[in-house]
């Protein structure tokens, strides 16, 4: 490669022009940092050793004497809430709310923030009017959401079925197991007036928006039972069969019974029977034994329970073996029994609880709506053992 002479003179040329660039720059941020008020330096004092309580002090102050610093209002409030000083947040939000110089971006932002300050207040009205205002914003999708839950929480199942048909026009997500869910709420609310005729409607409308909804098929049933008409009670429980197996138990007593009242209990056992081979349960073992014991007798209920251990060995099944045992044993092997089975019992009891898919909350008896998380249909109808062993 040749040298070049002009090649000296670059060289000192970039450094000059690095140094001035890099004076330049300190010479800004050290304008712009004369700018700022000293409370804001002693705010960031204060969150560096941890004394949130004397930032948040500090940087009101800031606010005070600077009206212009919008992301410092948008933090404040947001911390405000977070810390339950929401009266603090509503103030902070409705000020940047009010502030006619805002642009149109930032006044959405702050309305977005406001809105969640009404909520976590729980003044509904004022967080649903704030929410409405923004389904033509960049906040729609938020907004839907927390629409979503409010009509939940005020028990408005016609509006909170429009919102997920339209949470759905808007994410191309299905919300049709939410939707199912709310008609069944509606068809609850019916049934509650003696109102049948629209309850089934409700019910009718939960399957067309998602044929899946178990819950809605075993309502359907209900009524028919109350009717008493319980073989068409029997032949809509069967469908559960075709929506999804997991949940045959929790219509394996319904079935039973309907089989009893129409006088064809050995048809009911023999169904049941069929679906304890096909789709092993433990709530299915529970009801056939219940039905085999009183129909005929103690041998034949522990050989059923017997055979059901042997092709899926649990310690469920094991527990539902030593109590059929117990109905046979004699007076001397009686307490060696006894013993065992309530060891496997203790044991049992947490295995055989139901827990939601979502949260991971545990009880004893299923839900539709967890408790916790408040989602629908996350509560597996399995028992714990029977979900891999969870617990």
């Amino acid at each position: 490669m040749e040298f070049e002479l002009w090649m000296l003179l670059v060289f000192p040329l970039f450094f000059a022009m690095g140094w001035l660039t890099a004076r330049m720059d300190i010479k800004e941020l050290l304008t712009e940092s004369s700018l700022l008020p000293r409370s804001y330096f002693q705010g960031l004092n204060f969150l560096l050793n941890e004394q949130q309580d004397k930032a948040i002090e500090a940087f009101i102050e800031v606010v005070k004497v600077d009206p212009q610093t919008i992301e410092l209002h948008f933090a404040l409030g947001s911390l405000f809430r977070r810390r339950g000083e929401v009266d603090r947040a509503l103030r902070m939000h409705l000020n940047l709310v009010e502030r006619a110089d805002l642009d149109e971006d930032k006044k959405q932002q702050a309305l977005f923030e406001l809105a969640q300050d009404y909520l976590k207040a729980g003044i509904l009205d004022r967080a649903e009017e704030a929410l409405q205002q923004l389904l033509s914003s960049r906040y729609a999708k938020e907004a839907l959401d927390f629409l979503l839950e409010i009509y939940q929480k005020e028990k408005d199942w016609l509006k909170a079925i429009d919102i997920c048909r339209r949470l759905t026009d808007l994410t191309g997500q299905s919300y049709s197991k939410e939707a199912a869910a709310f008609y069944c709420e509606l068809a609850t609310s019916e049934l509650t007036r003696k109102q049948t005729d629209a309850a089934k409607v409700h019910l009718e409308q939960a399957l067309e928006v998602h044929p899946h909804a178990v819950r809605a098929t075993i309502m359907l049933g209900d009524i028919e039972v109350a009717a008493g008409n319980h073989k068409h009670a029997i032949e809509i429980w069967k469908r559960v069969e075709e929506q999804d197996a997991q949940y045959l138990p929790l219509v394996a007593e319904r079935l039973m019974q309907a089989h009893q009242q129409s006088d064809h209990e050995a048809e009911g056992i023999q169904l049941l029977q069929s679906y304890q081979e096909k789709y092993p349960s433990q709530d299915l073992m529970d009801v056939l034994f219940k039905a085999v014991l009183k129909r005929d007798g103690a041998s034949a209920a522990n050989e059923l329970v017997r055979k059901a251990l042997q092709r899926n060995p649990t310690l469920l099944g094991l527990d539902k073996f030593l109590e059929a045992r117990l109905l046979e044993v004699t007076d001397k092997n009686r307490a060696d029994v006894e013993m065992v089975k309530n060891l496997v019992h203790q044991r049992t009891r947490s295995l055989a609880m139901y827990y939601c898919s979502s949260c991971g909350f545990k009880a004893r008896q299923f839900y539709w709506h967890c408790p916790a998380c408040h989602g629908w249909e996350t509560y597996s109808p399995k028992r714990s053992e029977e979900n891999g062993g969870r617990i």
